[in-house]
């Protein structure tokens, strides 16, 4: 897919509780303060229970207060396209097609949509911070919903890594520059 070379794309990746997160609002925070403006933050994730709930409440909580947040879980290329700070951060890919996969989502359907997201970050202009979590270094899951879902979202990680003007591994805290 080619994109229009308007607004830039950060993508972030890593494990869980690898940092990434941290290292992506640190990301979108500078680039709000070079550019004199805000950042909205778009959460997509949901709870379906209490510790989730619980998850979600200390991730607005660590948020900074004049951060706008947006949460969606799934019409989240709408969601960007509405944005209008400079810096927008996605937190994050991963729960995203998971929640498209259970709302009945087609591979293709999920694609589709990441590419329309894609073409959402770059036309919005300012930064747009993609977080995502690297599921393929893992084994093989047992089950066949399990692996969808991790070649689902490798192959939309491997867009979104491919349309990003940077891209940073992050691991046990530490980020690596892939590009």
């Amino acid at each position: 897919m080619t994109l229009p070379e308007a607004g830039r794309i950060v993508f972030v990746t890593g494990g869980a509780r690898s940092g990434k997160s941290t290292f992506a609002e640190r990301r979108a925070a500078q680039e709000a303060a070079q550019n004199g403006g805000g950042v909205t933050y778009l959460a997509t994730a949901q709870a379906f229970d209490d510790e989730m709930t619980g998850r979600i409440a200390r991730h607005r909580a660590d948020r900074p207060a004049g951060w706008v947040t947006h949460e969606e879980p799934l019409a989240v290329p709408a969601a960007l396209r509405a944005v209008t700070t400079p810096a927008a951060l996605l937190d994050c890919l991963s729960l995203w097609v998971s929640n498209l996969m259970l709302a009945g989502h087609t591979d293709e359907a999920v694609l589709d949509a990441a590419d329309d997201l894609l073409r959402a970050a770059r036309q919005r202009g300012g930064v747009t911070v993609l977080v995502t979590n690297e599921v393929g270094f893992g084994i093989v899951p047992d089950n066949a919903l399990a692996r969808r879902y991790r070649d689902l979202l490798g192959w939309v990680n491997q867009r979104a890594a491919a349309a990003s003007d940077e891209a940073h591994l992050i691991v046990s805290g530490l980020p690596l520059r892939l590009k």
